[in-house]
């Protein structure tokens, strides 16, 4: 179950947010203001931690998930973040490339759709794009415009990009050992124009990391079979379905998923459904729900296969979920 605690510092100007939870939708649902969803892709127990430092003009953060999951939605209307991946068992999606070097992930006022691996740690900031565009205005910088409202991989210049991860790295051992310092509004006004130093120094460097032509095609293939996937929520379509949609063999279909997404269709296909079946298990608080009718909704059509892959999933079984939320009705 989450364990969330926001923690005011003083006069209101900052506050903590620290959060836990071994449930992906509650770990979702502790990220302060953010808008987004999480779907478990990998099977095992899940872990997740949240960290927010909320300084009067940004948010710094850091987010740690044990297993490969999907985030989608929105940081909130006018966002601009800047995410720097710290570590993980494997590569970040995004867009249809992965992570490396001096590459950060970018998303200014844009919708968040991107896999992380297991393991996963994300350390950064969030402002209003609004305040970047008067920052920039004032600074005579110019913005890089062919990414707004898009989420992108950034290539940018190492140097300040070092100095950002320093400051993240400072941020979080103060939170661990002194948080009391973040009480002091010189100390508040100072870390956060640092930020906005750094912040400001690396977007003139900015630059969209672009993949070849034929990881875009891959990309493509594999936005729209995930489409259809998202998009059939009163039945759930077979994997044949979306391979005869999207106009590609199981084979070529399985080389696409691999590539953008680290897994293989029929993994992401059955996590997504194993998602959707327990949160309507968690929804259900009446004694007519019937576990078997669930899974059958959602395309299961081999109850006891069903009840093993779901354990080993979320480790815990359907009807485990089920009792719970009847309990908590």
């Amino acid at each position: 179950m989450a364990l969330s605690a926001t923690l005011p510092i003083r006069d209101s100007a900052a506050a903590l947010l620290q959060a836990s939870s071994t449930d992906v939708d509650e770990h979702c649902a502790a990220l302060g203001r953010w808008r987004l969803s999480y779907d478990q892709i990998s099977a095992g127990a899940f872990s997740g931690s949240f960290t927010q430092l909320s300084l009067p003009r940004l948010e710094v953060f850091r987010e740690i998930t044990s297993q490969q999951v999907r985030q989608y939605g929105q940081l909130g209307s006018d966002s601009f973040a800047i995410g720097l991946p710290w570590h993980g068992d494997g590569e970040v999606s995004c867009n249809g490339a992965s992570i490396a070097g001096t590459q950060v992930i970018a998303c200014i006022d844009a919708e968040v759709d991107m896999c992380t691996p297991k393991a996963f740690e994300l350390r950064g900031v969030v402002a209003s794009a609004a305040l970047i565009e008067e920052l920039a205005a004032r600074l005579d910088i110019a913005l890089p415009r062919a990414v707004w409202h898009q989420l992108r991989v950034m290539e940018m210049a190492e140097a300040p990009v070092a100095r950002l991860r320093a400051h993240l790295a400072a941020i979080q051992e103060t939170i661990a050992d002194a948080p009391d310092q973040f009480d002091d509004p010189t100390s508040r006004q100072a870390l956060e124009d640092a930020l906005l130093i750094e912040i400001m120094d690396m977007l003139p460097t900015a630059r969209p990391s672009h993949p070849g032509r034929s990881a875009t095609a891959r990309k493509r293939t594999v936005d729209r079979a995930r489409e259809l996937m998202h998009g059939s929520d009163e039945r759930a379509l077979s994997l044949l379905e979306v391979c005869k949609a999207v106009g590609a063999s199981p084979r070529k279909l399985g080389y696409c998923f691999q590539e953008v997404l680290g897994t293989s269709p029929m993994h992401y296909w059955r996590a997504m459904r194993l998602n959707r079946v327990r949160r309507e298990l968690k929804r259900a608080t009446d004694a007519q729900t019937s576990i078997y009718d669930v899974a059958v909704q959602h395309g299961f059509w081999h109850f006891s296969q069903f009840s093993l892959d779901y354990k080993r999933h979320f480790s815990e079984k359907p009807s485990d979920t089920l009792r719970r939320a009847r309990l908590a009705a």
